[in-house]
C-alpha cells in the first residue's frame, strides 16, 4: 500500500496538501517511476471524499489504506477500511473502489459491463469491479479467508447522480459488490456506520496487513477443476472484461449465426492462459463446443496430462495451431488459441501429406475454424525465426474475411509476484526498452539474487525445494544437446560451466532415467535435475527460478553484446538477419527472467556480465538481502 492512517489523519494531511506528495513519493519507491496526472489528479479527487464521509459518519478512527496492493499481483485498491464491527467488536474491512465518473450507462449485452463516453470500449461495472477485489483477497489473505463475512465492497461514485448512472444498478449487487452516489451521499455514511464502530482500527488494520499471503494457485494445479468443475480463478477488472468479451461474442454468435474475432493481449504473466482456462471451463459446463490451441508442446502436453487426467474427452480439448488444416468451417462455437505469438506462416511442414497443403495461412486456417476464434499473445515473447502472431496481422486477416475484431489490453500482472518494479528492471535490463538497464530496488513482491557459481545457484534452490517451494534452473541454449539417449543410459551432462556440468531437460515425450518428458519438465517434481531451456520453460511458473546466462549474450562497456555464434539454437540458420538474432536472444532471456513467482537467481558465465549484474543488484552475494 501507499500510505496507511486514521481517517482524521487523511482528511488533516489532505487538507494541507501533504498526503499527494508522500503518495507519489512512496510510488515512485514502490513501483520504480512516477504515477501518471490522472492518477495524481484522481488521488486529490477522490481520497478526500472519502475521508470526509468517514468524518461525518464520527468514525475518524477507521484506518484507510490507501492504494492497497492485492497479494501476488500488480493491482491496487483504491482504499481498505479497517475497523471494529459496531454490533460483534470483531473486525470489519469494507474496499472501496472510487470514481469520478458522472456519466456511465449498462453495456447492451452485458450488465457486469458498461460505457463510458471517454471510453471506446466497455470497461467493467464498478460493481463487479470491486465484488473482484473482495474475492480475490478472501482468497490470497490469511486474516480473511477464514473469516470472509468481515468483509464488504463498496464502488463509492461520488461525482454521480441516478440520472447519469442509474443504469448500473441493473447489476446484481451483493455484500462484496454495492453501489453508492454522491447525490445519495447520506446512504453511503449509513452504509459505514453499520459496518464500523468509532474505535480505533488499527489492531484490524495490523491483522489484515500481516495476514499470511497464500500461495499462488499454480496455474496446472487447478486445471482439471477449472475445466471439469468450476472456476478456480478470480479474474480481475481487463481479465474479466476479456472473459465476459469472449462469452459475450458466444452468446452473439449462437443468435444470429454469425462470426466475431476476439484478441486480448498482454505481457508476461498478465493472466492471458488463466483466462483461456476459465473460458474454457464455462464453455465445457455449458456444453458449447470449444477447443484450447497453442503452439507448444510443452503447454499442450502439460494440459492434457493435468485436466485430462480422469476423463479422456477433456484431454481431447488441448490441441495445436496445427490441427486445424482439415478442420470443418465453423465446426467449433470457439476456439481459443492460447499463446497466440507463436502462430506460423504455415502449418504445414515437410512431414505434412500433400492432401493437406491447403496453402492456406495458419492465421486463416484457426479463424476458419470456429465462429468465435480467441487470440491470447504477447508480442515480446516471440522467440523463434517464423513466430507472427501479432495484433495487427490478427486484424488484417480479420478485416479481410469482413469479420468484426475486438482487442482487450491486459496491463496488470500476476508473474514475479505481481512485481510491476521486477518486470521493467528485467525489460531495462536487456534494454528491450530505451533507457538502458537500472539499479534493482528491492521491494516486498520479489526477490532478487545474483550469483558467483552454478553450484551456489543449485545449492540455494534445493534449500528452497526442502521448504516446499517449487524449483527450476533454465539457460540460455548456449550448449550443444544430445537429444538421442540410448536406453538404460543416463541424460549426458551437456551444460558444463566450469566443473559444474548438468543435463539439458530431455529432447522428446518420453521419460529418461527418472527425468520427466520435456513437455512435463516445468511441472513435474523431478525436473529439477535438469537444465531447461526457452522452449520448455515457456508458458510456466514456478516458485523459484535460477537463471543461466551463457556467452550468447556478455555486457561488454556500457552495452550488451549479442554472439551468435555463442549460440547452439539449431532454429538459427544462416538466412537469420543478426538484427532478428539479437531480438530472439533477448526475449528469450525476459522469458527465462519472468518465470519465477517469489524469485530469480542469475548468474552469468561471463565475469564482465557478473560484475555489471552485481553493480545493477547492488549485492555482493546472491544472499544479500535475503
Amino acid at each position: 500500500m501507499l500510505f496507511r492512517d486514521s481517517a482524521s489523519t487523511v482528511a488533516a494531511e489532505c487538507l494541507s496538501g501533504s498526503l499527494f506528495f508522500r503518495l507519489t513519493e512512496q510510488f515512485v519507491h514502490v513501483h520504480g517511476h512516477k504515477p501518471g496526472a490522472s492518477e495524481v489528479r484522481s488521488w486529490e479527487r477522490s481520497i478526500p471524499v472519502l475521508a470526509s464521509a468517514l468524518s461525518d459518519a464520527g468514525l475518524g478512527q477507521v484506518e484507510m489504506l490507501l492504494e492497497y496492493g492485492l497479494p501476488l499481483n500488480s493491482k491496487r485498491a483504491d482504499a481498505v477500511l479497517a475497523g471494529v464491527h459496531p454490533e460483534t467488536g470483531l473486525p470489519s474491512y469494507v474496499i472501496v473502489e472510487l470514481k469520478q465518473w458522472s456519466s456511465a450507462e449498462p453495456d447492451d449485452d452485458d450488465p457486469a459491463l458498461c460505457r463510458l463516453p471517454a471510453y471506446k470500449r466497455a470497461v467493467l461495472n464498478p460493481i463487479a469491479q470491486v465484488r473482484g477485489y473482495c474475492e480475490y483477497l478472501i482468497s490470497f489473505n490469511g486474516a480473511l479467508s477464514e473469516h470472509p463475512e468481515r468483509v464488504n465492497g463498496a464502488a463509492y461514485l461520488h461525482n454521480a447522480t441516478e440520472f447519469g448512472v442509474g443504469g448500473l444498478f441493473e447489476a446484481e449487487q451483493d455484500q462484496y459488490g454495492q453501489l453508492f452516489l454522491g447525490s445519495r451521499r447520506g446512504e453511503f455514511i449509513a452504509f459505514l456506520r453499520s459496518k464500523f464502530g468509532a474505535q480505533s482500527g488499527a489492531s484490524a488494520a495490523d491483522e489484515l496487513v500481516n495476514g499470511k499471503v497464500g500461495p499462488s494457485k499454480q496455474l496446472m494445479a487447478v486445471a482439471a477443476q477449472e475445466v471439469r468443475e468450476r472456476e478456480q480463478f478470480v479474474l480481475l477488472d481487463e481479465q474479466q472484461i476479456a472473459y465476459r468479451t469472449v462469452l459475450n461474442a458466444v452468446r452473439r454468435a449462437k443468435q444470429s449465426d454469425h462470426k466475431e474475432v476476439v484478441v486480448v493481449t498482454g505481457g508476461p504473466g498478465t493472466g492471458k492462459s488463466v483466462i483461456a482456462l476459465s473460458l474454457l471451463g464455462e464453455l465445457y459446463r455449458q456444453g458449447t463446443t470449444a477447443l484450447h490451441a497453442t503452439g507448444s508442446s510443452s503447454f499442450t502436453t502439460t494440459m492434457r496430462k493435468v485436466a485430462g487426467v480422469r476423463k479422456r474427452e477433456v484431454k481431447e480439448l488441448f490441441k495445436y495451431f496445427n490441427s486445424f488444416m482439415t478442420a470443418e468451417r465453423n465446426g467449433l462455437n470457439v476456439l481459443i488459441c492460447d499463446e497466440a505469438h507463436r502462430i506460423r506462416e504455415t502449418s504445414a511442414n515437410r512431414y505434412t501429406p500433400a492432401s493437406n497443403r491447403t496453402g492456406k495461412a495458419q492465421i486463416e486456417e484457426l479463424i476458419d475454424a470456429a465462429y468465435v476464434p480467441v487470440f491470447l499473445l504477447d508480442e515480446h515473447q516471440v522467440v523463434r525465426p517464423g513466430e507472427m502472431g501479432t495484433v495487427a496481422e490478427i486484424e488484417a486477416a480479420a478485416a479481410a474475411k469482413g469479420l468484426r475484431c475486438q482487442v482487450v489490453s491486459l496491463d496488470s500482472q500476476f508473474r514475479c509476484g505481481g512485481s510491476d518494479a521486477y518486470l521493467r528492471w528485467v525489460v531495462r535490463l536487456l534494454e528491450l526498452e530505451p533507457g538502458g538497464p537500472v539499479t534493482w530496488e528491492p521491494d516486498d513482491k520479489m526477490q532478487l539474487m545474483v550469483a558467483e557459481s552454478p553450484r551456489e545457484m543449485e545449492t540455494f534452490l534445493e534449500d528452497r525445494r526442502s521448504q516446499n517451494y517449487s524449483a527450476r534452473m533454465s539457460a540460455g541454449y548456449c550448449w550443444k544437446w544430445t537429444k538421442k539417449v540410448s536406453p538404460g543410459q543416463a541424460l549426458p551432462a551437456d551444460v558444463v560451466v566450469g566443473e559444474w556440468e548438468r543435463p539439458w531437460n530431455v529432447f522428446g515425450d518420453r521419460a529418461v532415467g527418472g527425468a520427466p518428458p520435456a513437455a512435463l519438465w516445468a511441472t513435474d517434481p523431478a525436473g529439477f535435475g535438469q537444465v531447461g531451456c526457452v522452449y520448455t520453460a515457456q508458458g510456466f511458473e514456478y516458485d523459484w527460478s535460477g537463471v543461466i546466462i551463457g556467452p550468447d549474450l556478455v555486457w561488454r562497456g556500457d552495452c550488451w553484446i549479442t554472439d551468435r555464434t555463442a549460440s547452439k539454437d539449431p532454429i538459427f540458420k544462416k538466412t537469420t538477419s543478426d538484427a532478428d538474432v539479437d531480438r530472439l536472444i533477448r526475449n528469450t532471456y525476459k522469458v527465462l527472467l519472468t518465470r519465477g513467482m517469489i524469485g530469480t537467481v542469475v548468474y552469468s558465465t561471463d565475469e564482465e556480465t557478473r560484475e555489471k549484474l552485481r553493480e545493477l543488484t547492488g549485492a555482493a552475494s546472491m544472499f544479500a538481502g535475503v
